[in-house]
């Protein structure tokens, strides 16, 4: 990897500030948990997907930050292959779980908001425990997936990534067997997420067009 390696004098500056980032993302995450798990009101389901959110995103700052801090102090910077993997799953892991998470808590405002009378019997402890763990299940089964198709890919040349990180776009480029398969599901993966952004959106505007509709101040809040 070739990170940051053009202006060396900032990399004091840099790990300073990544380093504070990565702090304050640990602590907030790490508060949120530890309050919706020690006040009973905010065991609901809402909660339990901004909980799950805060795990995920504490992974994915977990994946990248840590050695990105260690670049940036030491003279090798550099990653393994079997590293360079890892990495490439537990980010595409999280994000997506992050994206399908963030689509959840949108999807039960609305019914929260729009479908208030029905909320409690669409939205059951038990669904809400079952939609968890299917996207827990559905975004580990597409971070496996990409993780083996970048196995059966044969590298060569200098493997060397302008980048900070290892991500799927860069490790194609340095592949010298076929990436089709690869492209297609790097495809099919940003029309999933412009379709879980647009469903998102639909669900806050529905949510912003009731608000909209109460006429009374108290129901607005």
């Amino acid at each position: 990897m070739r990170s940051f390696s053009a202006a060396p004098q900032l990399r004091a500056l840099f790990f300073i500030l990544f380093l504070s980032l990565y702090t304050m993302a640990l602590s907030g995450n790490s508060l949120s948990m530890a309050a919706t798990t020690f006040t009973s009101r905010l065991h609901i389901p809402m909660y339990l997907f901004l909980v799950s959110l805060a795990v995920f995103d504490v992974i994915c700052a977990s994946t990248v930050v840590p050695k990105l801090l260690e670049m940036l102090v030491a003279e090798k910077r550099g990653i393994s292959y079997w590293g360079c993997v890892v990495q490439v799953y537990f980010l595409t892991w999280s994000l997506a779980a992050e994206l399908l998470l963030l689509h959840a808590v949108a999807y039960d405002r609305y019914l929260a908001i729009c479908h208030s009378l029905h909320y409690g019997s669409i939205i059951s402890p038990r669904v809400c425990v079952v939609l968890a763990g299917a996207l827990w299940g559905i975004s580990v089964l597409g971070a496996g997936v990409n993780a083996c198709l970048i196995l059966w890919l044969t590298f060569c040349g200098s493997n060397v990534i302008d980048h900070f990180f290892c991500e799927i776009p860069p490790l194609l480029l340095l592949s010298c067997s076929c990436t089709y398969v690869n492209d297609i599901m790097a495809i099919m993966a940003d029309i999933f997420a412009m379709l879980y952004f647009l469903l998102t959106t639909v669900s806050c505007g529905f949510i912003i067009s009731t608000m909209l509709k109460m006429r009374t101040a108290k129901g607005k809040r």
